[in-house]
């Protein structure tokens, strides 16, 4: 008899690879709202950043989580190696959220977490695809895909929307 699983439990069942290479189980994130970003250092939208690490120092203590995912795939505009990247970040702006290892998030190759968020939560008009860098997904604290924004969106203006599903969940 085949069994079935809710998109939560398939959600805690990915895992990846941190940037140094450590196994990084979402498991760990039961719980927690998680925020996902594909990022890239050469990009018009790398100052985001900024704004994603005053989200995380806003918000990990009531249980937010971001994950980075640095991806080559648009325009090379991530051609860094793993210290390179880990360098970048740490020293442009002190990002201290967890970054992934550098991975596709579109296509043959793309990484398993993003096949998973982008089924889940498809764009426009059930568009699928990540169109460029700094796109983000949001998974509430039961593993389900809430909300997914375009890379034009910058960090500060979704703090409203990370705030609601961190205070609603903190009252259940």
């Amino acid at each position: 008899m085949a069994t079935t699983s809710s998109p939560s439990s398939d959600f805690y069942n990915l895992s990846f690879k941190t940037l140094s290479g450590d196994d990084y189980s979402f498991d760990q994130l039961r719980g927690k709202v998680v925020l996902l970003v594909n990022t890239a250092s050469k990009c018009g939208f790398t100052g985001q950043y900024a704004g994603l690490e005053e989200l995380n120092k806003k918000y990990a203590d009531r249980g937010l989580v971001i994950l980075g995912f640095p991806s080559n795939q648009f325009a090379g505009q991530e051609p860094g190696d793993a210290e390179q990247i880990g360098e970048f970040c740490q020293k442009n702006y002190g990002v201290s959220f967890t970054i992934m290892e550098k991975s596709n998030v579109n296509g043959e190759k793309e990484n398993p977490v993003y096949k998973y968020i982008k089924a889940e939560k498809p764009g426009f008009a059930g568009f699928k695809l990540v169109k460029w860098n700094f796109e983000k997904f949001l998974v509430d604290r039961q593993g389900k895909v809430v909300e997914r924004w375009a890379s034009t969106t910058k960090p500060e203006s979704i703090a409203s929307t990370i705030e609601k599903y961190l205070s609603a969940e903190e009252t259940k």
